[in-house]
């Protein structure tokens, strides 16, 4: 018996229904924690407006994109452009 894949969905959903993202949380707090000042982990989600702000005060002179890393990090509920959940 085969499963239906959701072609919506290709990474499943996470335990509240919410399709999953192909972007990483992992990877987005790295890259926000490492190159935040340039927004880079802004742009990897798609967030490109924040990412231009990031990357026009130098990341909050290191605070904000420090900060954002570790939302990222630790967040279950950040989303990509599209609204997915980014995995795990």
């Amino acid at each position: 018996m085969t499963v239906p894949v959701d072609s919506a969905a290709p990474f499943g959903h996470d335990p509240k229904g919410r399709p999953y993202s192909d972007k990483s949380k992992i990877v987005a707090g790295l890259l926000q924690i490492f190159l935040g000042t340039l927004g880079i982990g802004r742009f990897y989600v798609g967030s490109v407006g924040v990412g231009v702000a990031q990357l026009l005060t130098c990341g909050g002179v290191g605070v904000w994109a420090l900060i954002d890393g570790i939302l990222f990090l630790t967040s279950s509920d950040r989303t990509d452009k599209q609204g997915r959940v980014l995995r795990g």
